[in-house]
């Protein structure tokens, strides 16, 4: 099968299985976004995608697509290097034209990936979870998800760390999804001459757009935590 056996194929799962996520994370950050302005909207946002079926599934879902993206990854990183041999080690310099990141996906890939399972744990396993189950995973009440996003992220020090934390994730996400949104669209057919330069402006477009809901969120709360120290 073309999609698994041939280069053109991975990268073309590797690309829809990316800008798939990629809306997901714009969609998500709007709805984070939203504790901003009212806690009581974004309690009744996790209320409506919190412990029902469609949400499970679309978890689940999620989970497949992160899984085939990241195996897709490796595999073609393998791929790659195995093809240019001996010729990796001959490069001494950085690349004329080649931004860093191009040349640093995989690195950054695993950077997110595991700031992913840190936020899996702090909001997926300690809200979805334990509203699915009814197994205490936190000293919080799952319906009142605004309040523990608070307390988190404003408890003295150990909230200015996961925030720090957290700003570091966003800064190798935007990283990854500048990249990687024009790479996929450069894969999908937008290659010529004319459209080249403006992916690139595009990638950079929707990787800000991606990241920049959960930046407001967490700089909102650092420097209420912040503020709550003086």
């Amino acid at each position: 099968m073309w999609l698994k056996d041939s280069s053109i194929g991975r990268k073309f799962v590797m690309s829809l299985s990316g800008l798939a996520l990629v809306l997901f994370l714009l969609f998500h950050g709007c709805m984070n976004l939203a504790v901003v302005f009212s806690e009581d909207a974004y309690n009744f946002i996790c209320h409506i995608l919190g412990a029902n079926w469609y949400a499970v599934v679309g978890t689940l879902g999620l989970a497949f697509l992160v899984l085939v993206h990241f195996c897709y990854a490796i595999y073609l990183t393998i791929q790659n290097r195995a093809a240019r041999g001996n010729d990796r080690y001959a490069v001494t310099g950085k690349k004329e034209g080649v931004e860093w990141e191009s040349e640093n996906m995989l690195v950054l890939g695993f950077c997110v990936l595991g700031f992913l399972v840190l936020h899996l744990y702090n909001f997926w396993f300690k809200m979805q979870f334990a509203e699915l189950t009814g197994i205490e995973t936190g000293a919080f009440d799952p319906q009142d998800g605004a309040a523990y996003v608070k307390a988190l992220f404003t408890a003295p020090v150990c909230g200015q760390i996961y925030c720090a934390l957290y700003l570091i994730w966003l800064a190798a996400l935007w990283l990854h999804l500048r990249h990687g949104v024009w790479s996929a669209l450069h894969t999908l057919g937008w290659n010529n001459l004319v459209w080249m330069k403006r992916i690139k402006v595009i990638g950079v477009i929707i990787a800000s757009l991606a990241v920049a809901p959960f930046a407001i969120v967490v700089l909102y709360y650092l420097g209420m935590g912040i503020s709550m120290l003086c």
